[in-house]
């Protein structure tokens, strides 16, 4: 078997999955106050009695304004501080804190090196670009110049399952949905690209830059 093209997803597949205590922590580290678990603890209940039906819309990441009006709805009925809603909205946003997974660098090179084009299609409201170009690759430049194409669903205004979301990926590469392979951790978004023709590899949510588990994308991509 293999592949001419892989679509990677970003959180949860590259990245692990930013979890609230994350969240919380690291917006109170942003402003100045204590973080030990009461700490985060205390946020975390105001945020369990907020209004977040607009955060858990299904398209709230398809637009810049539409993602920022939701949580800060969501931060002023948890009766959050503006402070510290405007920290923990930065940390939230801050994709280029996330630490990769530790064989997303060789692996994404193999498949460039073995002539497979390489799409990030991820459910974000900003841009990943900058977070791949700080990301050195194995024998030198860094792992957005490994990336041919960039399904954002900001910047596409849809969000995954949508099926424009892997038709504009297969566009951009050029490449039949028969010879393609998306990668992600969520079976009802990223899985849904089995409905569009492409074969889908659905891993458990990554939780820790230590879990390799991309192996497996080079077993299916690649040709024996």
């Amino acid at each position: 078997m293999g592949f001419r093209a892989v679509l990677l997803d970003f959180r949860g597949t590259l990245v692990p999955a930013p979890t609230y205590r994350d969240l919380v922590r690291g917006g109170l580290a942003r402003v100045g106050r204590p973080t030990e678990p009461d700490d985060v603890e205390a946020v975390l209940t105001l945020l369990r009695a907020g209004d977040r039906s607009l955060v858990d819309a299904p398209d709230v990441d398809t637009d810049v304004e539409r993602h920022r009006a939701a949580h800060d709805h969501w931060f002023r009925t948890a009766r959050l501080d503006d402070d510290l809603a405007a920290a923990l909205y930065a940390v939230e946003s801050d994709v280029a804190a996330a630490p990769f997974a530790y064989d997303v660098a060789p692996v994404l090179s193999a498949l460039s090196a073995a002539g497979v084009a390489l799409a990030v299609v991820s459910d974000i409201h900003v841009d990943l670009r900058p977070a791949f170009a700080a990301q050195r690759a194995p024998g030198g430049g860094s792992l957005a110049d490994l990336v041919s194409a960039w399904v954002l669903s900001f910047e596409v205004g849809a969000a995954k399952p949508d099926p424009r979301v892997f038709r504009a990926a297969l566009d951009a590469l050029g490449v039949p949905a028969a010879d393609a392979l998306m990668v992600g951790d969520r079976g009802a978004w990223d899985g849904a690209a089995a409905e569009q023709g492409l074969t889908a590899l659905v891993l458990p949510p990554l939780t820790s830059p230590q879990e390799c588990r991309l192996h497996r994308v080079l077993d299916l991509a690649l040709p024996r």
